[in-house]
């Protein structure tokens, strides 16, 4: 699956990860949109690979609403995070604003709840840059 992310999003929401990737244990990151694009993917990780993890980013946050509602016949519940343990370490997806995730693959001995409340705090501060107002050449904020 080959896609094209928006024009300026790849880059300026990609300060989002750094954070995330200075902490211990932390290996990947990947902004995706809840139709499986890559917004922005830690350097480590490939192209073809960040695609494959924004794609199954998108299906894994289905299935666990789905789950979620066979369980509670909930029609929307909203999800907090959706975790996935394995031999090799932890996947971690959160919602991260209308129509976007943030994922970050760990290894099996990682502070889950330090790299828990970090992706919060990354969510929060992407979410205020993107409501915040877009500036002009002169540094005035456009209305």
């Amino acid at each position: 699956m080959s896609s094209t992310p928006s024009p300026t999003a790849t880059d300026e929401i990609s300060w989002v990860l750094t954070p995330l990737l200075q902490l211990p244990g932390v290996l990947h990151a990947v902004i995706a949109t809840g139709d499986g694009l890559v917004e922005g993917a830690s350097d480590g990780l490939g192209r073809a690979s960040a695609e494959r993890v924004a794609a199954m980013t998108a299906t894994v946050h289905a299935a666990a609403r789905a789950f979620t509602t066979a369980f509670t016949d909930t029609d929307r519940p909203r999800l907090a995070q959706t975790v996935v343990e394995s031999d090799l370490g932890y996947a971690i997806v959160v919602p991260a604003g209308e129509n976007t995730s943030l994922a970050v693959f760990t290894t099996p001995d990682a502070q889950l709840g330090n790299v828990a409340y970090q992706m919060q705090v990354q969510v929060a501060a992407l979410g205020r840059a993107l409501a915040s107002p877009a500036r002009q050449p002169d540094g005035t904020a456009r209305s």
